[in-house]
């Protein structure tokens, strides 16, 4: 808040000029509570809004050797119209025996879950042992690998991959007209 202070009037008789001096002092105690309040705001929303990241386990040499079996492997592959090419197993088998679909990002969990409900349902696996491939194209966009990335943590799936996609799916994906 401001005030003002008034100096008495000087002169002396009839004659004197009356002068007004008139001079502010200026109250920053508000202007230094605002700065508080400003510095404690800014240092709360850069804590909360820190960016979260997920660990992403790579395999340490450039050529994967690892072996699944064909019944617990699901391949998505992100498009980049929105949608989600996936297929069970291998991928030759998965073409001839129709095992293949195409479904929006927010359709892959149903897709998940009724994977390891077979898996379940076959006594030598449970539904811990699906191995998850993600293989992005070129036109696929971030967003969809990350939803499929968030995914694999909603269903607590230990077994997933992010791997190159290959010439033959590239090939298939271009006579089903979808890349």
């Amino acid at each position: 808040m401001a005030e003002q202070i008034q100096q008495p009037q000087s002169g002396q008789g009839k004659r004197a000029r009356r002068t007004k001096i008139l001079s502010t002092k200026v109250d920053l105690t508000p202007m230094v509570d605002l700065g508080f309040l400003l510095i404690t705001f800014f240092i709360l929303t850069k804590t909360l809004s820190e960016p979260k990241h997920m660990p992403l386990n790579l395999p340490a040499g450039k050529i994967s050797t690892t072996e699944y079996g064909k019944s617990t492997v699901l391949t998505l592959i992100p498009l980049g119209n929105d949608k989600v090419f996936y297929y069970h197993g291998d991928a030759n088998s998965a073409i001839q025996d129709k095992l293949f679909g195409i479904v929006n990002p927010a359709g892959i969990r149903n897709i998940i879950i009724q994977k390891q409900l077979a898996l379940e349902a076959n006594p030598k696996y449970t539904k811990k042992d699906l191995m998850l491939i993600i293989k992005p194209t070129d036109a696929s966009i971030y967003k969809n690998i990350v939803v499929l990335l968030d995914e694999v943590l909603i269903n607590d799936l230990k077994h997933y991959s992010l791997v190159d996609i290959s010439a033959d799916e590239k090939k298939w994906l271009g006579e089903m007209a979808l890349n």
